[in-house]
């Protein structure tokens, strides 16, 4: 199988949004992380006439969740959220008008968990456990793509000094994902360009424990 990905950057914190789409699924794409500028992103799918079949969430921060509702609506594509933080797309307000930052509700039509797996779009996405930067993030595996949303980076890793954060959790979740996938899987993050397991574990600085311990 072979993937085309599109990534398009949305929103005031540069938050990476991709389409995936299979050589076998002809006019289908899943979406992940929709962060806003939904209208934009329902131009791209006309463009490329593709029909969305999945919204997946890699985890519920506002920057991540912003555009759901509105592209969900506008596509009828079922929205797939991490159980442990569908509340917090369904009732963002709660979490996000303190900062001044609101975000329309959505009512996520499916949950997933870790060891979870989907098929969609003729495409088998395995969503894997990731907490740290926030208690229910999965990272979503296919083909050789690993979606890492905000766990790990270009040269850094999630942030963990915000409200849920954990470095031991998130430390153990890179642990895992080095262990578990190859040195050459793509890491299409939530924020920056792509890289591979291989290339952060050789150089990204916050590693050096993890490589230590090899």
């Amino acid at each position: 199988m072979s993937l085309t990905i599109d990534r398009f950057v949305l929103g005031p914190v540069q938050e990476n949004c991709y389409f995936v789409r299979s050589e076998r699924g002809a006019g289908e794409a899943v979406v992940i992380d929709p962060g806003g500028d939904a209208a934009q992103l329902r131009l791209e799918l006309a463009r490329l006439g593709a029909r969305v079949t999945a919204i997946l969430i890699t985890h519920a921060h506002w920057d991540h969740i912003a555009g759901v509702a509105d592209l969900a609506e506008g596509t009828g594509a079922p929205v797939y959220v991490p159980a442990a933080e569908r509340i917090v797309l369904a009732s963002p307000d709660d979490f996000y008008a303190g900062q001044g930052i609101y975000v329309r509700p959505h009512e996520a039509e499916f949950t997933l968990e870790g060891g979870d797996s989907l098929e969609t779009a003729e495409i088998s996405f395995e969503a894997i456990s990731v907490p740290g930067h926030s208690p229910g993030h999965l990272a979503f595996y296919a083909d050789g793509s690993l979606f890492s949303g905000d766990v790990l980076f270009a040269g850094s890793v999630g942030r963990t000094d915000i409200p849920f954060g954990d470095w031991e959790a998130l430390s153990e979740s890179i642990r895992l994902l080095v262990e578990r996938f190859p040195p050459e899987t793509v890491v299409l993050p939530g924020h920056g360009p792509e890289t591979t397991l291989a290339a952060e574990l050789a150089r990204n600085p916050f590693l050096n424990e993890l490589r230590a311990a090899r």
